[in-house]
C-alpha cells in the first residue's frame, strides 16, 4: 500500500473515479488522508525502539533526536536482563527522568514508543489490517469538506446532495472515531503491563480515610 493505492480506495468509496472531471483534486485527498493517518497514529502509534546512551550519575535522558514522536511507552535500564528491568519515569518536552532506585552509570537505555505513521508515494508503515479504516475517515473528511463548500454552489445533484454528503461523511467520521476508541483502550491497557506506574492507582470501591 501506498499513497496513490489509498487514494485510489478513497475515490472509490466516494464514487470519484471519473478521471476527466474529479470532485476531488489528488491533493485535496492527499490532505484528508494525512488527517486520518494522523488521527490514527494518536490511537495507534507507529511502535519503535530506541536505544539512548545514558550519563553517568544522571537521571535524564535526551530524547530530542527521536523525531515525530507522540507517547513513550517504557524505559528499559539496564538492558537485556531477564526479566526486563522497567523503570518509572517522568517526560517533559525532549527530557526524560528515570524515577527508580537505578542511577545510570552511562550504559545503554532503551526507549520504547511511539511515533506517526507514514502514508508516502512508496510505503506505509500502516498495518494491513486498517488501510481500509484509514480510507473511511479519508473518505469522511473528504464529504464532510465538499458537503460544506457545496451547500451554498449550484450543484447538478440537486439541494439534497451536499447534505447527502454530509451525512455519509459523519456516518464513516463516527465510525472512525469509535474503532480509534476501541483500539486506543486496548493499547492503553497492554502498556501498563510493562512496568509499575509511578502514580498509585486510586480505588473506586476503599475508603482508606483521611
Amino acid at each position: 500500500m501506498n499513497l496513490s493505492d489509498m487514494r485510489t480506495i478513497v475515490r472509490r468509496d466516494l464514487h470519484d473515479e471519473d478521471a476527466t472531471n474529479y470532485r476531488w483534486t489528488n491533493n485535496e485527498l492527499d490532505r484528508h488522508i494525512a488527517h486520518a493517518v494522523k488521527d490514527f497514529s494518536e490511537a495507534v502509534p507507529y511502535e519503535q525502539k530506541a536505544t539512548k546512551a545514558t550519563t553517568s550519575g544522571s537521571r535524564e535522558i535526551s530524547i530530542s533526536t527521536i523525531t515525530d514522536r507522540i507517547m513513550v511507552e517504557a524505559v528499559e535500564y539496564p538492558v537485556d536482563k531477564f526479566p526486563r528491568k522497567y523503570q518509572r519515569f517522568s517526560l517533559w518536552a525532549d527530557s526524560l527522568t528515570l524515577l527508580g532506585d537505578e542511577i545510570p552509570d552511562g550504559a545503554n537505555a532503551y526507549i520504547y514508543y511511539g511515533k506517526l505513521h507514514t502514508l508516502d508515494a512508496t510505503s506505509s508503515t500502516i498495518p494491513a489490517v486498517y488501510e481500509d479504516l484509514i480510507a473511511a475517515a479519508a473518505g469522511g473528511y473528504a464529504a464532510v469538506e465538499w458537503s460544506v463548500y457545496a451547500v451554498n454552489r449550484v450543484n447538478v445533484g440537486g439541494m439534497p446532495a451536499p447534505q447527502e454528503f454530509l451525512i455519509w461523511g459523519r456516518e464513516k467520521l463516527g465510525y472512525f472515531r469509535q474503532e480509534l476508541k476501541r483500539l486506543g483502550r486496548r493499547n492503553r491497557v497492554r502498556i501498563r503491563s510493562l512496568y509499575k506506574p509511578y502514580y498509585p492507582a486510586v480505588s473506586k470501591s476503599t475508603d482508606y480515610g483521611p
